[in-house]
């Protein structure tokens, strides 16, 4: 049985725990807030970019289509997996359920006589799939130089899968990232950006349609503006992943720290309950050999 002096020692180590993990939850709570304007904001504009790119593609229907990014290469046997985790961790399960959403996928493509090619965007995600996927891991990167999700850096994950496809390395690029819902729950989500994937997605509204069945004249040609319009969606649909994973680690790590704490509060009445016990036990004991030595005299 544990001595007063390390059930003491013990209650203050799990109070000083307590106290990190209370003040971890208050920053990711005052982080989210900034990170869920930032993914909601960004919702819009990534739907509706998708909604021209329907528009578009319609209205070329029977023509052929000017971009190898939104027609593919007529083969589907090279998938590059772009796997958007975090750089820290305490936020629960979060990146773990990322990475098994994309160890399903790989099964899935690997079942089927696909090659696999992974780029990870995310230190976490890196250590864990380095055990798995190892030999597939093409790139790794990280945030560790930004404190918020920005552009620049959606552009240059962009910019690296697009370099890649005209080079040929791989057929098809998917992105996995974490969708935000709320604090509670954050969804694993897998969403195809080359060939440009111009349908609708989970929890996304199909594009209104116009009125008399409007037919529309486009400046320049259609083929013109996808040739300029994809790249850019590509970016957005990055960005866009980018800032729902921001968001969703945070509401993630802000759960994870809230049990944390909870439970530490839970340990710290078991052991401050064993501490009183033995030393009411202990005091009692001294009373008897007192009272003992008292009546022996």
């Amino acid at each position: 049985m544990a001595s007063l002096k390390d059930l003491r020692n013990r209650i203050a180590s799990v109070k000083a725990t307590q106290k990190i993990t209370k003040a971890m939850q208050m920053v990711a709570a005052a982080k989210l807030r900034r990170a869920q304007e930032a993914a909601e904001a960004a919702r819009p504009y990534s739907e509706r970019i998708a909604s021209v790119m329907r528009n578009i593609a319609g209205a070329m229907e029977g023509g052929d289509v000017a971009s190898p990014l939104m027609a593919g290469t007529g083969k589907d046997d090279t998938h590059l997996l772009v796997v958007f985790t975090s750089d820290r961790g305490l936020c629960g399960g979060f990146n773990a359920q990322i990475v098994r959403l994309v160890r399903e996928h790989v099964r899935r493509l690997e079942a089927a006589g696909k090659v696999v090619k992974i780029i990870s965007v995310g230190k976490k995600g890196t250590d864990i799939m380095r055990r798995d996927f190892g030999s597939k891991i093409v790139a790794r990167l990280d945030h560790s130089g930004h404190r918020t999700a920005n552009f620049a850096e959606a552009e240059a994950v962009a910019d690296m899968v697009m370099d890649l496809f005209a080079k040929g390395e791989f057929d098809v690029a998917t992105i996995f990232f974490s969708a935000f819902e709320n604090v509670i729950t954050q969804r694993p989500t897998a969403q195809r950006i080359i060939p440009a994937d111009v349908g609708v997605t989970d929890g996304e509204s199909a594009a209104p349609v116009a009125e008399g069945g409007a037919l529309y004249e486009y400046e320049p040609e259609p083929e013109a503006i996808l040739e300029d319009l994809i790249p850019r969606n590509i970016k957005v649909q990055v960005f866009r992943a980018l800032l729902e994973n921001a968001a969703s680690e945070q509401g993630a790590r802000m759960s994870a720290m809230d049990n944390a704490t909870r439970n530490a509060g839970d340990m710290i009445n078991k052991l401050s309950i064993s501490y009183n016990r033995q030393r009411q036990a202990q005091i009692t004991t001294e009373l008897i050999e007192i009272i003992a030595g008292a009546e022996a005299l």
